[in-house]
């Protein structure tokens, strides 16, 4: 995934100020980046096309100070495979939870626990929803798309009259096999 610097600005973004948001029901939002923005979108995650993406849901009021985040997540990607580098097309569906604590405590010294919630996260001033969609997308992008029907193959290579050591023999209980089958072979049926 592309590595992206501090300064940098992302290629999409649609902050929202909770400060305005309603806080006696629920306030939907559906999210869906022009075909430009795809395209930036696209360069930013290092591939090759993103034809469609949405994030559509709610931000629902918790208590005083606490937002609920609840969305569905559905993307289009092109990629190229890893073998062939024919192009990939991916449907990606996600659902989004997110939940913005007022009062989260902040982690102190080098060795920080896991919190048992990995949704939760520090209410910030404006939630960026465009942020929390190329999130999502970034983390549930194949990491090895393969074109239907691509394989690695498997070339070897030995010195003359040594026996070549294949990827099979390396496998943890290929030795086991090896053995069982020379007692097959040498088996004449008596016990």
């Amino acid at each position: 995934m592309p590595e992206l610097s501090p300064d940098a600005p992302p290629p999409w973004s649609h902050p929202v100020r909770t400060a305005e948001l309603a806080t006696r029901k629920p306030n939907r939002f559906d999210l869906k980046p022009d075909a430009q923005t795809r395209a930036a979108i696209a360069a930013w995650a290092g591939i090759t096309a993103l034809p469609a993406l949405r994030l559509r849901g709610m931000l629902t009021p918790k208590g005083r100070s606490d937002w609920l985040l609840e969305a569905d997540f559905d993307a289009e990607v092109e990629q190229p495979c890893v073998v062939t580098l024919s192009p990939v097309h991916t449907t990606l569906h996600e659902t989004v939870t997110r939940r913005y604590l007022a009062d989260m405590p902040e982690p102190d010294g080098e060795e920080v626990e896991m919190p048992e919630d990995d949704t939760a996260e520090p209410l910030p001033a404006a939630i960026d929803l465009a942020a929390v969609a190329l999130e999502v997308l970034e983390l549930a992008l194949p990491l090895y798309p393969r074109a239907e029907g691509a394989e690695l193959g498997e070339k070897v290579f030995t010195q003359p009259g040594a026996t070549p050591l294949r990827d099979e023999d390396t496998r943890p209980f290929a030795a086991l096999r090896s053995l069982i089958e020379r007692g097959k072979d040498g088996d004449d049926g008596e016990k």
